[in-house]
């Protein structure tokens, strides 16, 4: 695990506005201030996200952000994980993360994606890496969205994904229980609520409905 110092901000950043706009425009009370924006290190992370107080944060530029997740988006999260887990029983070819597994997308950078399946073939002899964060990006990333990721937010995200070497990036939102796949930061396919989100060529022949993975979910109040 690296402690050297992370790269100074892509952007200059003079004032709190500025820090929050280079972060996806998030809520100001996402923000750790300890330690201070800029200067947050790997080890800083792990010390949260393995601590007895655990809080699930990611390291965006030497800035602690803290993920917004809701015990709903927890349970739709952990579902799409045992669903994959279902295919890969019959079909073993990688394996799957949940939402606590920090992954080094590029120095300075830590996403702790809510489901993250790797092919077995970044594992040599099917070894996982030592240490608590894997230098490398998954095949596919999974994000189920809070009331507070923003659009500016989740495009980082998904950059930042692909350019780790992602395949495959699916964006699942619990409000309209509806879904985008994308193949690229930009190119999605729009999964309606009685669609299916398709493996493609990083699961094929996995298929998991919309409709199945909310009715398993539960209904919450008010929906």
């Amino acid at each position: 695990m690296s402690t050297a110092v992370v790269p100074p901000p892509a952007n200059d950043v003079d004032t709190v506005a500025d820090l929050l706009h280079q972060l996806g425009d998030i809520p100001p009370e996402r923000v750790l201030w300890n330690p201070r924006p800029g200067s947050a290190t790997e080890e800083d992370l792990v010390a949260l996200v393995e601590g007895a107080n655990k809080r699930l944060v990611e390291l965006v530029d030497g800035t602690l952000v803290e993920k917004p997740m809701g015990y709903y988006e927890g349970r739709v999260g952990l579902l799409i994980g045992y669903f994959i887990e279902q295919y890969l029983e019959k079909n073993d070819i990688g394996i799957c993360f949940g939402d606590n597994s920090p992954f080094r997308y590029r120095r300075g950078v830590v996403r702790l994606p809510d489901v993250s399946y790797f092919s077995w073939s970044h594992f040599p002899n099917r070894e996982l890496p030592a240490g608590p964060i894997a230098g490398l990006g998954p095949d596919l990333a999974v994000e189920v969205l809070s009331k507070s990721n923003t659009h500016r937010e989740m495009e980082r995200k998904r950059r930042e994904c692909f350019d780790a070497g992602a395949k495959l990036f699916w964006q699942v939102d619990p409000e309209t229980q509806t879904a985008e796949a994308y193949t690229s930061v930009e190119q999605k396919t729009e999964v309606p609520a009685d669609g299916v989100l398709d493996g493609g060529n990083v699961l094929p022949g996995f298929q998991l409905s919309l409709k199945k993975l909310f009715e398993r979910a539960g209904k919450r109040q008010g929906r």
